[in-house]
C-alpha cells in the first residue's frame, strides 16, 4: 500500500457534515484506509471572485492500493456524488477534495500534478498538513520554509476532530 495525502474543504451548507461525509466516502474506497485526519480549520475563501462563506479545511493521510489516477477519479466521484458543481474557478463549494501527495510519485499531466502545485502557497493546506507531519516534511516534500513565508494568521483552529 502507498501513502497519500488528501486536502478537503467546504464552504456551503453544513460544512462540518460535508467533511464527515467525504471522509466516510474515502474510508469506503477499495484497498484504502484513512490513517489520520488533521484538526479542522476555518479560513477565508482563497482567491474567491465573489463574496463567500468561510471554509472548513482539513487533510487526511491515507494508505491505498489505488493508483494516483484511480484515486483522483475516486475523489472526483465523491465530489460529484455530494453535489459539487464546477460553475467557475474558486466558486463556493459543497466539497473540494484535492490529492496533494502520493508516496514515491512525481507527476505532471493534463489531469494530475503531484505533488499538488499549490501546496506551498496555501496556508489552509500547510497548517493542517503540519498536524499530520509535525516535522514539516510530508512524503519527501519539505514545506516548513514555505509555511513560515505565507500568512497563516487567517487559518484558525476550529475543532480537533470531526
Amino acid at each position: 500500500m502507498k501513502e497519500a495525502v488528501i486536502a478537503l474543504g467546504s464552504n456551503l451548507l453544513d460544512r462540518e457534515e460535508n467533511l464527515k461525509t467525504a471522509i466516510e466516502s474515502l474510508k469506503r474506497l477499495p484497498g484504502t484506509t484513512v490513517e489520520a485526519i488533521s484538526s479542522i480549520y476555518v479560513t477565508e475563501p482563497f482567491l474567491a471572485p465573489d463574496k463567500q462563506d468561510d471554509h472548513l479545511n482539513c487533510c487526511a493521510k491515507i494508505k491505498t492500493e489505488l493508483t494516483p489516477e484511480a484515486l483522483l477519479g475516486c475523489c472526483l466521484g465523491i465530489e460529484a456524488a455530494m453535489g459539487k458543481v464546477r460553475t467557475y474557478k474558486n466558486a463556493a463549494r459543497i466539497i473540494d477534495i484535492d490529492l496533494l501527495l502520493y508516496e514515491g510519485v512525481t507527476l505532471n499531466t493534463k489531469y494530475l500534478a503531484l505533488p499538488h502545485p499549490g501546496i506551498k502557497e496555501r496556508a489552509f493546506v500547510m497548517v493542517p498538513l503540519s498536524d499530520l507531519y509535525p516535522e514539516k516534511v510530508a512524503l519527501g516534500l519539505n514545506f516548513g520554509a514555505a509555511l513560515e513565508k505565507v500568512e497563516a494568521n487567517g487559518v484558525l483552529f476550529y475543532k480537533k476532530e470531526l
